[in-house]
């Protein structure tokens, strides 16, 4: 609802699509640039106690600026709106790592069930993200900024308040010992010394790099293109989006029977082979199922490295790890967007195939030196 129902919020406040997409910038900077921060306090402080705070403290800053909002206009409500738009972003970051922290303890306390884990908690993150926004948008319309604002900050307390104190957290998630400036390092380190993860992550890049190009490429090609309404556009990420909550509920019966890596191998075709034909592809209903399968194998992709990751990781520095982990594989975002502005729109059909043939080659790689790991605890681990 925050990712998403802030640039909203500013676009109504002021009519401006350059404003919104700096309230965007806002949004991810923060996050791309707190990650090791993140990590760091995760690994020393427990994931439960950094969730609790950075929820509050989200609670705290909605809270802030609702009022701010309605007694001001102008330049002061617009720079009230960007300052949300970039302590959110922070927060959120902060709750993200915390939050795959403890999805990590699941996992390893499921041993071979941990994809089932991963599996579950992937298809919670995919529902938010077709509720949230939608959410944010209804109670735009209904009661303006004061109704989404106070349903962040009501559902920050809420998180905050249920969060569980997780009376292991020593065993699994111990007060650092590394020293906070030595975070990041600790996380690169970490990553060097497990090649298996390295490859995986380096394939899901490249892999990340096609979707967001896909992301930022839609509304051009189906509005441009395809002549289509920008309602349509609005179809295509929902058809994906349940696409997406089908692939992750059934990945967990395949895996259980051809097993982590087969499984996987199968969803990097599947997602591999729609990329190249979305650049082709000259009819709204054949783009709107190309980009529907081909956000049903990412889901399964995401699942499978979630398993993998939370493996192949040890618990001690799994917050730093994470965090370096998470900033790799989401650098192609802005990527895309940088492309996307310097190249001439009739030659995006172009890019998506050198995109697509990045893709293919990073995911061979990852598939095939990437699943070459000995399990640290039990079979199979995320």
């Amino acid at each position: 609802m925050a990712t998403y129902g802030i640039p909203l919020l500013v676009l109504g406040t002021t009519n401006s699509s350059a404003l919104t997409g700096i309230a965007f910038v806002l949004a991810w900077a923060p996050r791309l640039c707190t990650f090791a921060l993140a990590g760091m306090a995760v690994d020393r402080y427990g994931p439960a106690r950094v969730f609790r705070l950075a929820a509050a403290t989200r609670a705290l800053v909605t809270g802030l600026v609702t009022p701010a909002l309605a007694v001001t206009d102008g330049h002061a409500a617009l720079g009230s709106v960007l300052l949300l738009a970039a302590c959110a972003g922070c927060l959120t970051q902060f709750s993200y790592v915390a939050a795959e922290s403890v999805g990590a303890v699941a996992s390893r306390d499921a041993g071979k069930a941990a994809h089932r884990v991963q599996s579950v908690l992937l298809g919670i993150d995919q529902t938010a993200a077709l509720v949230g926004p939608a959410a944010g948008g209804l109670l735009l319309q209904w009661d303006g900024s004061s109704g989404m604002l106070a349903a962040i900050g009501g559902l920050s307390m809420l998180s905050a308040a249920i969060a569980p104190r997780m009376r292991q957290a020593p065993q699994h998630a111990p007060e650092a010992t590394t020293p906070a400036a030595g975070g990041w390092r600790t996380g690169w380190s970490t990553l060097r010394a497990l090649p298996a993860l390295a490859w995986l992550v380096a394939g899901l890049a490249l892999s990340n790099l096609a979707l967001a190009l896909l992301e930022a490429a839609t509304p051009v090609i189906v509005v441009k293109q395809l002549g289509e309404s920008s309602a349509s556009v609005g179809m295509v990420w929902s058809c994906a989006a349940a696409a997406s909550l089908l692939a992750v509920a059934t990945c967990r019966i395949t895996i259980d029977r051809w097993g982590l890596t087969r499984v996987g191998r199968g969803a990097a075709l599947v997602t591999s082979a729609p990329c190249f034909l979305i650049a082709y592809a000259d009819s709204y209903p054949a783009y709107l199922t190309l980009i529907a399968v081909f956000m049903a194998g990412d889901s399964v992709l995401a699942v499978v490295l979630r398993t993998l990751r939370s493996h192949l990781i040890p618990a001690e520095v799994f917050g730093s790890t994470l965090s370096v982990t998470v900033l790799l594989l989401l650098l192609p975002y802005p990527l895309a967007g940088a492309l996307m502005a310097i190249v001439d729109p009739t030659d995006i059909h172009t890019l998506i195939t050198v995109c697509a043939v990045l893709q293919s080659l990073g995911l061979a790689c990852a598939f095939t030196f990437g699943t070459r790991f000995r399990p640290r605890r039990g079979k199979h681990r995320k």
